[in-house]
């Protein structure tokens, strides 16, 4: 069963087109990679997911509930609740610098879901066990790697206990050696069966992770199929060229 269903995305920036009638479904436990060149309208679709861009014509639909309906939105209080199912991973980690990896990860769910000390505390320290940084839990963001801040912006965006997780371009940011760590954590989370949606140019982890890649440019999803079809067989034009100047 869909637990993403988008219909008809329009979004237009003035003039320009940036989301032309995208259409997709997003399944329990997929992993989908979305590529394609930057500007194709990857991260603004990613966006329009969790209401960080307002779209101006089409449907999403989260876990049955409509977060947008023929470009009319709900009122606030609906969309916070729909919104609250999904996290999001962003390029450049976004952690509070005046807070400890800790109190990075407890802050939201003590301030949204008036979680209990102890159960926060205990949910904390098994992510941080997870992504590997219980011996930085008191440290600061501006005492981690790039790839530690987005190991904890990673645990942080689970700590609200979301049924999707979205990545908008989670690595490219970071060094290529710090890339590695990264994407480890998010392979783990593919195979305890996270509904992840990416926007990655690493094509080997959507080679490897996804069970289904989106290609997009220009706006449009141009082609959708597993890694081993898109990458192996493209169909589209657009897709070879990209995939030739990707690969080369």
């Amino acid at each position: 069963m869909a637990i993403i269903e988008v219909s008809n995305l329009k979004k237009s920036f003035g003039k320009l087109d940036v989301l032309k009638k995208i259409t997709f479904d997003i399944n329990k436990n997929d992993v989908v990679a979305v590529i394609g060149p930057s500007g194709s309208g990857k991260s603004t679709m990613l966006r329009s997911l969790v209401h960080l861009e307002k779209i101006d014509g089409g449907s999403i639909i989260v876990s049955g509930q409509h977060l947008v309906r023929e470009g009319n939105y709900p009122k606030q209080q609906e969309i916070k609740q729909i919104t609250s199912k999904m996290g999001m991973v962003f390029q450049h980690f976004n952690l509070f610098p005046h807070l400890t990896v800790k109190e990075n990860l407890e802050l939201a769910p003590r301030l949204i879901k008036k979680e209990s000390l102890v159960d926060l505390q205990i949910r904390s320290n098994d992510l941080l066990a997870k992504i590997g940084l219980t011996s930085h839990m008191s440290a600061y963001p501006t005492q981690l790697s790039g790839g530690q801040k987005q190991r904890v912006a990673i645990a942080r965006a689970l700590m609200m206990n979301p049924e999707i997780l979205l990545f908008d371009e989670p690595t490219s940011a970071l060094d290529p050696e710090l890339t590695g760590e990264v994407l480890q954590v998010m392979k783990q989370l593919a195979e305890e069966h996270m509904t992840m949606i990416v926007v990655t140019h690493e094509m080997g982890f959507a080679k490897e992770v996804a069970n289904r890649v989106m290609f997009m440019d220009n706006g449009e999803i141009i082609e959708s199929s597993h890694p081993s079809e898109l990458f192996g067989n493209p169909k589209h034009e657009r897709t070879k060229s990209f995939l030739n100047r990707s690969f080369n």
